[in-house]
């Protein structure tokens, strides 16, 4: 099992690039399945999370082409065969987004059997909203053995008001009504940049949508969808992790090929805590931290509030801040795992609730920590940039799922930080941590 070792104290400098986002590319992925023709995707990450995609398009039939390198992050995909329409547990256990490709499939194939969906271990995430709006299609859905079945002849249009907001769920309908008879109105939609992005591909390959990044979106059904070539926007909380490490550092860090008009809640936060950001071109922000961080309070929310993706990542930062940080985690019910690792650190954070309290600024020590999700092996990365002395940082795998080559991107810019196998075996403690978190 992989792990990273970080030495701290290496203020963050030069540029770093940011890579296409994982949580478009994944339902860009899937919107795949509703064309027989060649899907060509750019600007794809190099991810874990991808790669189980292609796994999964593959086992259904399809063939799949992952390109990097000169091949500038591309995949190309054909469904023109779809031979089993099925998500397999064993594809799927470690990947929340395979619940994606339910929508697609019923609308192509009138048949989808998705194993019930695995992923990071941060709370409760049913896909209860995406099964309801499926039946208001005209499909029939049955739950046996680990996994859902939805059957339809074919989907009719619907009216659709999601109950909560939810951005798995307004991509999931989004893909299937694109191909259902009639017209389907969705309202209380998720307006997250990767909803626009799903959206701006459907509508390449032929789809009628109207309203996508609203909180209504309206889409008239078509009979077929052609192929279509479109490149993933860059992934926003990748950006946002890279400028809290270059405010935590003390650093001048240019954060490359990012949409600053997507991280305005965290630039917000950001600034608020007296970090100095600034517009570098079009898709270019320079972040550096000049004097004491200051402590602000954080709520998150849907987009366009502050995301809980970054939650972990600026508790980290809100460690090293004078005060302290009230956050206020409103999306998932079991977003802090992460806490008592940094505790271990030397962090002081009281958790009651979904509401954490941090009292900073406290100097941070070297540890041997566990990752038990993604975004909370980013904040444990971003702890041990500043902490003192050599932090070990066990099972890695969860960061590798979302951040491409995240060591190497860090180490760019002067981080000591290296990658290494299994240092130790396993342990009581590893094992402890496991059964947490599965």
């Amino acid at each position: 099992m992989d792990k990273f070792v970080i030495r701290g104290g290496n203020p963050l400098l030069g540029t770093i690039r940011v890579s296409g986002a994982k949580n478009s590319a994944l339902p860009c992925m899937a919107a795949a399945i509703l064309t027989e023709d060649e899907v060509v995707l750019e600007n794809i990450p190099q991810v874990r999370d991808i790669e189980t995609e292609r796994k999964l398009l593959v086992s259904m039939g399809a063939e799949v082409e992952l390109g990097y390198g000169r091949a500038q992050h591309r995949t190309t995909i054909s469904c023109r065969v779809l031979s089993d329409p099925t998500a397999k547990y064993e594809i799927v256990k470690t990947m929340r987004a395979s619940s994606l490709v339910l929508g697609p499939l019923v609308a192509r194939c009138g048949l989808a059997r998705v194993a019930l969906p695995g992923g990071c271990a941060i709370g409760d995430r049913p896909i209860d909203l995406h099964l309801k709006g499926l039946e208001l299609m005209g499909a029939t859905i049955l739950q046996e053995h680990g996994y859902l079945e939805a059957r339809a002849e074919r989907l009719h249009g619907a009216h659709i008001v999601f109950d909560k907001i939810t951005v798995t769920g307004t991509e999931d309908l989004l893909m299937a009504a694109v191909l259902a008879e009639g017209e389907t109105l969705m309202e209380n939609c998720a307006r997250e940049p990767e909803v626009v992005d799903v959206a701006a591909l459907l509508v390449a390959m032929g789809a009628n949508i109207q309203g996508a990044g609203t909180s209504t979106i309206r889409v008239k059904g078509v009979t077929k969808l052609h192929g279509a070539r479109h490149r993933i926007h860059a992934d926003r909380i990748e950006a946002g992790t890279f400028l809290v490490a270059g405010a935590i550092t003390g650093g001048d860090l240019v954060v490359a090929n990012c949409q600053p008009s997507h991280l305005s809640a965290i630039i917000a936060k950001l600034e608020a805590c007296g970090v100095r950001i600034t517009a570098m071109g079009t898709d270019s922000l320079r972040v550096r931290s000049e004097g004491n961080l200051r402590a602000n309070d954080i709520s998150t929310e849907e987009y366009p509030g502050f995301p809980t993706d970054m939650q972990a990542q600026y508790m980290a930062l809100a460690t090293q801040a004078e005060g302290t940080t009230t956050v206020v985690e409103n999306i998932f019910e079991n977003r802090f795992m992460h806490v008592g690792e940094l505790v271990r650190m030397g962090a002081n954070v009281k958790v009651d609730g979904r509401t954490a309290t941090v009292r900073g600024k406290t100097p941070l020590s070297s540890a041997v920590v566990m990752c038990s999700d993604l975004r909370a092996s980013a904040s444990l990365v971003l702890a041990a940039l500043v902490a003192d002395g050599e932090s070990i940082l066990d099972r890695v795998y969860h960061i590798d799922r979302g951040y491409e080559r995240i060591e190497e991107k860090l180490r760019g810019v002067g981080a000591q930080i290296r990658r290494m196998g299994d240092l130790f075996g396993s342990g009581k403690r590893e094992v402890a941590l496991e059964a947490q978190v599965s």
